[in-house]
């Protein structure tokens, strides 16, 4: 389904509970594939951000594209290696996730120019297969620089703070009654996790 006002309009006929923060967030963003020369990029920022707060994991990044010398690609991080990578801010398991990523690019384990091409879950098998990078990394790279309608990420706590939030629930739901809240939304379950982490924006903004 292309057509976001179908998109927002189905979520809201599934569970009449996203019908507030559809109206105050309007339709979901448009996706697109990202260039093959992206990806990588992508990825390390991703592996930056893992478990951080968003202004640190910022001040971190820019300090990995500077030691990188402005260009994020296999080159720069391989040149860099990890004990510079973690002289940047970053943990040594970032660092080292960072030069094992790296080196399955370069050696061919995981294909960014054929990602375009596969299933989701082959993409997923093959980025997860990378020490360090685990189903969020994953998921995040197939909704945002793959541009995946159906990525329905249950170990973001903002999807399920978000959940909760638009369904009035006293606890956090748990990731697994989260996956199975989500079959009803199949085809759409990136933008059902857009509207949730626009209902944990809504809600703080009060």
């Amino acid at each position: 389904m292309s057509n976001r006002q179908d998109v927002a309009q189905l979520i809201a006929r599934r569970d009449r509970a996203f019908r507030e923060v559809i109206r105050q967030a309007g339709l979901p963003p448009a996706r697109r594939t990202s260039r093959v020369d992206e990806r990588f990029a992508y990825l390390v920022r991703s592996i930056v951000f893992q478990l951080l707060a968003t202004s640190a994991a910022n001040t971190i990044h820019a300090r990995v594209e500077e030691t990188c010398g402005g260009s994020v690609d296999v080159a720069s991080i391989l040149d860099a290696g990890p004990t510079t990578l973690k002289g940047a801010g970053l943990s040594r398991t970032k660092a080292e996730a960072m030069i094992d990523l790296a080196e399955h690019v370069q050696d061919g384990r995981v294909r960014l120019q054929r990602h375009g091409y596969m299933g989701d879950d082959e993409i997923l098998a093959e980025v997860t297969a990378v020490r360090g990078i685990g189903p969020w990394t994953a998921h995040m790279y197939l909704m945002h620089t793959m541009g995946r309608r159906d990525v329905w990420p249950v170990g973001d706590y903002g999807v399920r703070n978000g959940w909760s939030i638009v369904h009035e629930l006293d606890e956090t739901i748990s990731e697994r009654d989260l996956m199975a809240q989500g079959e009803r939304f199949a085809g759409v379950r990136s933008e059902v996790a857009w509207y949730c982490w626009q209902a944990v924006h809504f809600a703080h903004a009060r």
